[in-house]
């Protein structure tokens, strides 16, 4: 979401602002910089890096003359002179969004690396370089490692599931629905880029300066998960004949191991909806959430489904098995009841998910933790 600050900085202490140190990228012509006029309804925020998300450390009013040293790629903007992801680096080192200002002549590029690190972006309490160490953990490929604590803004580098992380603080940014958990934390790294905390395994970590971290929720480890999955999958297995380790890895899957809002706060975690209002023997009710929906061509749009709701894990682990059983187009899986891997594979193919490597997760998820053992066929 676009926003302006409503407060306006007077003429000194415009002054007092941007005379804070100069700060000049190579390419920059060192000593002079591009001369440029704000061009903003109200006023325009400046930032510690170049997102949205980074914090605010000042404001610039409408007609406002910078000096700005070089440019960068971040968050794209959409603004009163164009819609832009460069970023205006100014003499001291803060940003704004190119899509406010109006300039001389075109702006040279800033070194490569000279944006990823925000002036503050360092322990509060401590100069010396300790570090926590991260363990990266994703049921969606590689993470992206980003220049500011936004999905918005432009990715660095990615990292791999497993892959151990440097962590140095933490900022309060972007909510993220990820692997591990729902969170708006991002992390960090000794390399002054960041990660989504919903990805990450660590200790605490401390605030970076000027920021704060959000308070972190009560979650399960994937030992404590898996062991409170077992009793409902393997009734949903003696109900209805899903094999409890198709049930707990789609679970994993689907819920982040019960880490999604959705999991958490309705005790659905499969995202299985209320159909006209209604929502089956199992379920206790539905809650109306906004979600993205896709089509097969990549197209997606937000819109608002019903969600069914839950007492516990175990009423939506069994709704989970009477959904597959009752529904005509799973029909061939159950020819396969004390086959997981076929099981699971019919039910992708009747087209359960759209996501092509759906089957290979879930399988990969199945061997990783040894679900299989919870099949009480065997």
């Amino acid at each position: 979401m676009l926003r302006t600050a409503r407060r306006l900085l007077t003429g000194p202490l415009l002054v007092a602002a941007l005379g804070a140190g100069v700060v000049v990228a190579p390419e920059a012509a060192a000593a002079a910089g591009v001369s440029a006029t704000i061009k903003v309804s109200g006023s325009l925020q400046v930032r510690s890096a170049p997102s949205l998300a980074s914090k605010a450390v000042g404001t610039l009013r409408n007609g406002a003359k910078v000096t700005v040293s070089c440019a960068v790629a971040g968050q794209t903007v959409r603004g009163s002179v164009r819609k832009t992801n460069l970023w205006d680096r100014l003499s001291n080192g803060r940003y704004v969004s190119h899509a406010y200002v109006k300039t001389t002549r075109t702006l040279p590029r800033c070194a490569t690396g000279s944006a990823v690190v925000p002036p503050k972006a360092k322990p509060a309490t401590s100069t010396a370089k300790k570090y926590v160490v991260g363990t990266v953990r994703s049921l969606e490929g590689r993470v992206n490692l980003r220049s500011g604590p936004s999905t918005s803004s432009s990715v660095l580098g990615t990292i791999a599931d497993g892959a151990k992380v440097d962590l140095v603080c933490a900022v309060t940014g972007q909510n993220v629905d990820g692997s591990v958990r729902t969170t708006t934390q991002w992390d960090v790294t000794s390399t002054g880029r960041y990660i989504s905390h919903a990805y990450m395994y660590s200790g605490p970590l401390k605030a970076c300066t000027g920021s704060s971290v959000p308070q972190p929720t009560v979650t399960l480890t994937p030992e404590q998960f898996i062991k409170a999955s077992i009793p409902g999958a393997q009734r949903g297995w003696r109900e209805y004949g899903v094999p409890a380790s198709v049930t707990m890895a789609q679970a994993i899957l689907e819920s982040g191991w019960g880490r999604s809002s959705l999991s958490t706060v309705d005790r659905n975690y499969f995202g299985i909806k209320c159909q006209n209002g209604k929502f089956g023997k199992l379920a206790n009710g539905c809650h109306v959430y906004r979600t993205q929906e896709c089509t097969k061509a990549g197209n997606c749009f937000s819109t608002s489904d019903a969600f069914r709701t839950y007492a516990s894990q175990s009423h939506s682990f069994r709704d989970h098995g009477s959904f597959l059983r009752v529904n005509p187009r799973y029909a061939p899986a159950f020819e396969y009841t004390k086959n997981a891997n076929k099981f699971i594979w019919k039910v992708w193919k009747a087209g359960y998910a759209t996501d092509p490597n759906y089957y290979t997760k879930v399988t990969g998820i199945m061997a990783s933790w040894n679900l299989y053992q919870y099949d009480t066929w065997k």
